[in-house]
C-alpha cells in the first residue's frame, strides 16, 4: 500500500478505537467527529493528501519497490543528495501548517529509521529483538504507518536526591514476565497527539537507574489497558476566523497509562537492560537526525513568524521606526542563523558506524540551543508591536452583526481593511498569547531539555582542543598541547 491519503489516515484511526479520555469523558465513537480531535486529525490528513500530489509526490517520498513509494521520513540517507532531500520533504510538509505542527508524522518516523539502522546492538540481548525492530520497519513504510512516543517518566518528586521506593512506584515498569510477553504497569507523560497514531513508540528516559523501567518497545494504540489521558484541548470549538491556529493543529499531549498491557516479545526491542537504553541513543545517530528534521521544521516556523509580523507591521504602517525595523531584523538574523546551522550540519555530514549519512552533531545541537532560547523573543516582538491592538480584536460573529459598521470604520489598518486587520491580529494572538500560543512556546523551549540543560550539554560534548591549541600556539603557552582531536 505504501503512501496513504488523508481519508485512509482518518479511517485508520477511527477503527482502533483507542482509549482516549478529554475532559472527564471517554471519547466514544468515531475520533474525527470529536470536538477537541477533530481539527488536528483534519490537519495531519492534509499532510497526507499533500504527499500524493501529482507535483510534491516525487519530494515527498522515494521508491520502496516497483510501483511503490514510501514517505521521505523512512528514507536512509547514504548520500549528503539524500540528507537534502529529507530536508526538502521536511520543509516541504512544514509549510503546510507553519512548522507547527511538532509531532507530524515525518517526526517519528525519522526516529524509526535511525533507529532501525543501528539494530543490530539489540542482538546483544536477543537476536529476535533486532529483528522485531527490522519487521516494524518494514511495517511501517509499506503502511506509512504513524507513531507517537512517551520518553518521560512521571514528575512526582523532582528533588535531586530522591529515590522513588517500591510502594509509590508510578513510572511505567514491568511486574511481571510470561511466555506472551511482558506486563507493563505505571504511566509515562508527554505523548502529543496520543491516540491519534497507530503505535506508541516506548523507550527510556536519559539517566534511568532503575532495570524495570528500562525498557523499549512499540505497540498498537488500542492495546488493551493502554490508557491515553489528554490535557484540556485548546481548540475551544471557535471558528479558524477567531483561533486561526488553536482550531486546527492542537496536538493535544496526554499522559500515558499502562493498566496491566501486554507487551508481546515480538514487539520488543529491550528490556531491563540500562546498557541498551543508553546505547540506543548514544551509539546511534538518533539525536542528529532527529534535530535535523526538528531544525528543519523550525525554519519553516520562522518563517511563519516573520510573515505574521511582517503583515503586523504593513497593516498599521509602523515599518519607519527604528525599533521595529531592529525587532523585524532579529527574526531575520534567527531565520538565517537556522538555515546556516542546518546546511552546515549537512556540508560536514560523514557516515557512521551503521554506513548511514549522518549531518554533524555539533551545528545541529547548537541549533536546538539557539532556538530554546530565541523562540521567546519572537512572543515579546509580536505583542510589542501588537500592543493593545493584540487585546481589541473582536470575532468573527461581530462583522455578521448590525456593529459591522462601527468595526469597519475604527478598526481599519492603514494599508489593510477592518477584518483583514482582525485575521493578522488574530493570528498573532494565537500565537504569542493564546493558551494554543503559549503551549507552542514552552514547547520550543522544554522539548529537548530546556535552554540551562541544553548549553550544558553544548559546553560538555562540543570539542574545544583544536580552537585552544591553535591560541598555545600563538602564545607559544610551555603547558603541553593536547592532540588534535583528541
Amino acid at each position: 500500500m505504501a503512501l496513504i491519503n488523508g481519508q485512509q489516515y482518518i479511517d485508520r484511526i477511527n477503527n482502533l478505537k483507542p482509549e482516549i479520555w478529554v475532559d472527564g469523558g471517554q471519547v466514544k465513537g468515531n475520533l474525527s467527529d470529536h470536538p477537541a480531535l477533530k481539527g488536528i486529525m483534519k490537519s495531519k490528513a492534509a499532510l497526507y493528501d499533500f504527499q500524493n500530489q501529482k507535483d510534491k509526490i516525487e519530494k515527498m517520498s522515494f521508491e520502496l519497490a516497483p510501483g511503490e513509494r514510501a514517505g521521505m521520513a523512512f528514507l536512509p540517507p547514504k548520500t549528503k543528495e539524500d540528507l537534502a532531500r529529507r530536508r526538502v520533504a521536511v520543509q516541504e510538509w512544514a509549510r503546510t501548517c507553519g512548522g507547527l505542527l511538532g509531532r507530524s508524522p515525518d517526526y517519528l518516523n525519522t526516529i524509526l529509521m535511525t533507529f532501525t539502522q543501528a539494530a543490530d546492538m539489540l542482538k546483544s540481548q536477543d537476536p529476535r529483538f533486532c529483528q522485531n525492530m527490522l519487521d516494524l520497519y518494514e511495517k511501517a513504510t509499506k503502511e506509512d504507518l504513524s507513531f507517537t512516543h512517551t520518553f518521560v517518566h512521571p514528575q512526582t518528586n523532582r528533588a535531586r536526591f530522591h529515590i522513588e521506593f517500591a510502594d509509590e512506584r508510578v513510572a511505567a515498569h514491568i511486574t511481571k514476565k510470561t511466555t506472551d510477553g511482558i506486563i507493563i504497569r505505571g504511566a509515562r507523560l508527554l505523548a502529543t497527539q496520543g491516540g491519534l497514531t497507530d503505535e506508541i513508540l516506548v523507550f527510556p528516559q536519559g539517566g534511568i537507574t532503575e532495570f524495570s523501567v528500562a525498557n523499549g518497545f512499540s505497540i498498537p494504540a488500542n492495546t488493551p489497558g493502554l490508557r491515553f489521558i489528554a490535557r484540556e484541548s485548546f481548540d475551544y470549538g471557535k471558528s479558524q476566523f477567531d483561533h486561526p491556529l488553536g482550531s486546527r493543529f492542537d496536538e493535544l499531549d496526554s499522559i500515558v497509562v499502562f493498566d496491566d498491557v501486554l507487551v508481546p516479545w515480538e514487539k520488543i526491542f529491550f528490556y531491563e537492560n540500562l546498557e541498551l537504553s543508553r546505547a540506543i541513543y548514544d551509539k546511534s545517530s538518533f539525536f542528529q537526525h532527529t534535530v535535523h528534521q526538528v531544525a528543519n521544521r523550525c525554519i519553516v516556523k520562522t518563517e511563519f513568524l516573520l510573515g505574521t509580523i511582517q503583515l503586523m507591521v504593513e497593516a498599521i504602517n509602523i515599518g519607519g521606526y527604528d525599533h521595529v525595523q531592529e525587532k523585524v531584523a532579529d527574526v531575520i538574523i534567527a531565520l538565517e542563523a537556522m538555515k546556516a546551522f542546518v546546511l552546515s550540519s549537512e556540508i560536514q555530514a560523514k557516515e557512521d558506524r551503521w554506513g548511514t549519512m549522518t549531518p554533524a552533531r555539533e551545528p545541529l545541537h547548537a541549533a536546538l540551543t539557539y532556538y530554546a532560547k530565541i523562540y521567546p523573543m519572537f512572543n515579546d516582538i509580536i505583542q510589542k508591536l501588537g500592543a493593545s491592538g493584540l487585546v481589541s480584536i473582536p470575532g468573527e460573529k461581530d462583522f455578521d452583526s448590525p456593529i459591522r459598521e462601527d468595526i469597519d470604520k475604527y478598526l481599519q489598518g492603514a494599508n489593510a481593511s477592518a477584518e483583514d486587520r482582525v485575521k493578522i491580529f488574530r493570528l498573532a494572538w494565537d500565537l504569542s498569547m493564546s493558551a494554543f500560543g503559549t503551549r507552542q512556546s514552552l514547547y520550543e523551549q522544554y522539548f529537548f531539555g530546556g535552554p540551562l540543560s541544553l548549553s550544558k550539554r553544548l559546553y560538555m560534548g562540543y570539542r574545544r582542543d583544536n580552537q585552544m591549541n591553535r591560541v598555545r600556539d600563538f602564545l607559544k603557552l610551555e603547558n603541553e598541547k593536547k592532540e588534535e582531536g583528541s
